[in-house]
């Protein structure tokens, strides 16, 4: 997978897949430039350069190639710019700043390539906000003309939204009165729970196809600040300013490399150094195993940096956030992951901490912030998944976060060999390290938060936790043993694959985030809903539908009864 030379988009065999590894000398939208502690990405977007064919981006409106581009960039400035404090959004085009999702592409895609879009999209923003919450990396929005849906969604993204007031330039979200569909990546969400505007000044705004200007987006909440085009750019510098200030990153100027991933795409699996995905096309099963480290990891910050992208914490959580990635678009029909895990326990216990020791350093810091970000991401994958701890496994720390991520965990019980069954062990990881988007660690979601019951596990840390054990402290589903094993593990995956995927997406979603809700689970547990039901109603993509019909010069046709 050489990202400075491979296509987005390719084929194998009868297949058109997508690649998420690309590299800044083969952008086509983005332009990122680095000035001391300011980063800018300005977006100019090339309008031949979808990913496929049949449209053209016009009026800077993106689709997935786009978003590769950015995840690409933003991963760059936390990595090979470390020194970085702010990053400022601007737009490469006169008078349109971002129009949002290029609707003749959502028009021409399928409905699983529209929601793999906006769920991809959404976790971009995500991410955006996850580093100025955990790491310091702040954000400003510079709106020069036109900023309408996904465009002001990557606003919303930001700490701070300012416009230029030059009479044009607005903010919207005109999915509704244009498109019969809804900002489904996080917009109407981020307007309430993030920007606090008021509900029924949102109904107003949301119903709007025009946009707001300057005054009134200020006065509403949606924007922070406006000026003149004289006075705009010390408005951007004083933004700036102020959140250079709110920043805590601490890294030097130059970062290290990232360098291209190393692996390859057949049509039995993605396969990387530490991560190998083997693919069952008859049973519809994936099963990604992850691998410990062959030794001990760098200990020290000199070590640490030496090591660069090749650093193990670091390569791993690079490989698994690319397969993850890559099963999720390319592997539809591919409805169940079964994580497995192989190496020393000890070794993965000895990586986590040094993770913890060095906490506090840049790279540290970053690579803990990839994890968490890819844990995320497969919290919210829309496939069943399931961790089976069997011989040879290492579920321990880190790679424990990867099971309570998992639908059911499964352990294999030795009763007539107790020193040779698989162990799990508890590492300071487990217990706050990588928060779910629910603000919990995924124990206290596991346990709903039961603080007698976390701290009798904190006390375990360290400890081998055999099935018996385990199962009698809520940390696994099930422990058959080894007569049983292979018998009930088949049996269980085959009821699996044939269950509807349309009711396990709506069960899984349903029950992966118990307790309190926040932004983030707000927006993944309506984008579901939304995205589910509303792209495939006929008032959307009928023959009539608003997104079929939009640049036709038709008005659709609308079914007028209320569901």
């Amino acid at each position: 997978m050489n990202a400075m030379t491979e296509p987005l988009l390719f084929t194998q065999g009868d297949r058109e897949l997508v690649r998420f590894a690309t590299h800044p000398s083969r952008y086509r939208h983005w332009q990122l430039s680095v000035e001391g502690d300011v980063a800018r990405l300005k977006l100019d977007i090339d309008e031949d350069g979808g990913i496929k064919p049949g449209y053209k981006l016009k009026l800077n409106s993106y689709d997935l190639g786009v978003d590769i581009e950015l995840h690409d960039a933003v991963n760059r400035i936390r990595f090979e710019h470390p020194g970085v404090k702010v990053v400022v959004f601007e737009s490469g085009k006169d008078r349109i700043w971002c129009s949002g999702a290029n609707i003749y592409m959502l028009g021409l895609s399928t409905h699983a390539w529209k929601v793999n879009f906006c769920k991809f999209t959404n976790e971009t923003r995500n991410g955006l906000e996850d580093s100025s919450r955990h790491d310091g990396l702040k954000s400003v929005a510079a709106v020069t003309g036109a900023c309408a849906g996904g465009g002001y969604e990557l606003a919303l993204a930001c700490d701070r939204i300012v416009m230029v007031d030059d009479r044009s330039s607005t903010v919207s979200l005109p999915e509704v009165p244009l498109l019969g569909v809804l900002p489904g990546t996080g917009g109407l969400t981020r307007v309430t729970d993030k920007r606090k505007v008021r509900r029924d000044l949102a109904d107003i705004f949301c119903t709007t196809s025009e946009g707001v200007r300057a005054d009134r987006a200020r006065d509403w909440k949606l924007i922070d600040a406006h000026a003149k085009p004289q006075d705009f750019p010390r408005l951007v510098a004083a933004e700036v300013d102020a959140l250079r200030g709110q920043s805590t990153r601490n890294g030097p100027q130059r970062g290290i490399e990232l360098t291209p991933l190393d692996g390859t795409i057949d049509e039995q699996g993605y396969h990387y150094g530490l991560v190998d995905v083997a693919i069952d096309r008859a049973a519809r099963t994936a099963t990604l195993t992850v691998q410990a480290p062959a030794a001990p990891i760098e200990a020290t910050p000199e070590a640490i940096v030496a090591a660069g992208a090749g650093w193990w914490p670091l390569r791993l959580a690079r490989e698994l956030d690319d397969a993850i990635l890559n099963l999720r678009t390319n592997e539809l029909e591919i409805g169940t992951w079964v994580l497995k895990t192989r190496g020393e326990a000890q070794r993965v216990l000895q990586a986590d901490a040094v993770l913890e020791q060095h906490r506090d350093h840049w790279l540290v810091r970053e690579t803990l912030g990839l994890l968490r970000r890819t844990l995320a991401r497969l919290d919210v994958t829309s496939r069943s998944l399931i961790a089976l701890v069997d011989q040879g496994s290492c579920f321990a720390g880190t790679f424990y976060e990867l099971a309570l991520a998992c639908d059911r965990i499964y352990m294999l019980d030795l009763p007539d060999a107790p020193d040779a069954a698989p162990a799990l062990h508890l590492s300071a990881a487990n217990f706050g390290r990588y928060p779910v988007v629910n603000g919990l660690t995924r124990l206290q979601t596991r346990l709903y938060e039961d603080a007698a019951a976390i701290g009798q596990l904190q006390g375990l840390q360290g400890s081998a936790l055999r099935a018996d054990q385990a199962l009698g402290l809520g940390l696994v589903t099930l422990t058959p043993d080894d007569i049983d094993w292979d018998d009930e593990i088949r049996i269980m995956l085959e009821e699996r694959a044939s269950l509807s995927p349309d009711a396990l997406t709506g069960m899984e979603a349903s029950l992966r985030f118990p307790g309190p809700e926040t932004m983030e689970t707000r927006v993944f547990g309506r984008l579901s809903a939304w995205q589910n039901w509303i792209f495939i109603r006929p008032n959307a993509v009928g023959e009539d539908g608003a997104l079929k019909l939009f640049g036709s010069g038709k008005k659709a046709k609308f079914d007028w009864k209320r569901v």
